[in-house]
């Protein structure tokens, strides 16, 4: 069961992927759950296309994922790039691995000395999404995302040391990921649950994206 980041304050657990497509319509209602004083959000990573889930990109990956993300688009107005469409998507040397930018999201939290991955861990998931939709870069490559930090004020040594520390924690995160989501039968990502004087409701997010 997940645990209260703070005994007063209420906490909004957040379950997703940084290759949800689906999460990345829902960066602007997190992003504004995060700037209230009166909620702390935490976030719960699950490694959607991690390990034996990681795919290399190819036509019928594209043709699966572009009708979703052009409805995304069209739904919420999240922009996705040309050089995503045409150009990462087209890349047949390219690899779609949840792992990495996870390891960069909790690498980020421990730098910014989040706790429960707060408000630093929320910056670089932001900006691995917009990297991956917008921009078309290969977030799965270590090179890319100490980049990404370095753009978000880290120091690459220190980020690169932190990434590695992370390795050996990843899959127990993960792990406690999907026994949480099981516990309170969430379906995927992405999933809220507000957590307030020691009750959780799970939060019905549809609305906003559709």
């Amino acid at each position: 069961m997940v645990k209260t980041i703070d005994n007063v304050v209420p906490v909004l657990h957040y379950y997703f992927d940084p290759l949800c497509g689906w999460c990345y319509a829902a960066a602007p209602l997190i992003h504004a759950a995060a700037q209230l004083d009166e909620v702390a959000v935490q976030l719960h990573a699950g490694g959607m296309m991690s390990g034996e889930n990681r795919q290399t990109v190819t036509p019928a990956l594209r043709n699966y994922v572009m009708p979703h993300d052009q409805r995304i688009a069209a739904l919420t107005g999240q922009p996705f790039g040309e050089a995503y469409f045409e150009g990462l998507l087209r890349d047949e040397n390219a690899v779609f691995d949840s792992t990495p930018p996870t390891l960069a999201i909790l690498a980020a939290a421990v730098l910014g000395g989040d706790e429960g991955i707060g408000q630093r861990g929320l910056a670089m998931l932001a900006r691995i999404q917009q990297a991956h939709y917008a921009e078309g870069q290969r977030i799965a490559d270590g090179t890319v995302l100490l980049s990404l930090a370095a753009e978000l004020g880290f120091e690459s040594a220190q980020f690169a040391a932190a990434m590695t520390e992370q390795v050996a924690k990843v899959d127990a995160h993960f792990s406690a990921t999907r026994l949480a989501m099981s516990q309170q039968h969430l379906r995927g990502f992405p999933s809220l649950v507000l957590e307030h004087a020691g009750q959780l409701t799970t939060m019905d997010i549809s609305p906003f994206l559709g």
